[in-house]
């Protein structure tokens, strides 16, 4: 067998542990595909690290595994490390980084980001208040912007 069919093989392993809630398993699954490199192994790890799932809870490794996952392109952690930015979790709190991930995480259809932007723009967090922008941002996460 080849190295490829083996990491997809324990990446699909993992990520059913992970989603059945096996955490212990997935960990030991995930772990060493996310050093690796693997955007997804190091999503699922982030979150692990975050809760103590599994593991020893690790702010540190849950930012730096998120970090990197968000840096790949991988739209759920870019999502999530917007998230750990706005409040604080794991990370020093810093809007204009959270606007940053958030704002990628949109561009790739994140509607969970569009609308936390939204609320940004609103309240004139992180980015200068916009009301236009708010209203757009609502209305492409599938929200009527005028029950908002």
């Amino acid at each position: 067998m080849s190295g490829a069919v083996i990491d997809d093989t324990s990446l699909a392993s993992g990520i059913a542990a992970f989603e059945t809630k096996s955490f212990s398993t997935a960990s030991r699954l995930l772990s060493p595909l996310a050093e690796s490199g693997n955007p997804d192994a190091q999503f699922r790890m982030a979150i692990m690290c975050q809760n103590g799932l599994g593991m020893v809870k690790s702010d540190q490794n849950a930012a730096d595994y998120m970090r990197k996952a968000a840096e790949q392109g991988h739209a759920l952690a870019q999502h999530g490390l917007g998230f750990m930015y706005m409040e604080g979790e794991c990370v020093e709190k810093d809007a204009n980084e959270a606007v940053k991930w958030f704002t990628l995480a949109a561009d790739q259809g994140m509607q969970g980001s569009m609308s936390t932007l939204a609320m940004m723009y609103m309240e004139g967090r992180g980015v200068e208040k916009n009301e236009e922008e708010a209203r757009r941002l609502f209305e492409m996460a599938g929200f009527n912007p005028d029950e908002m």
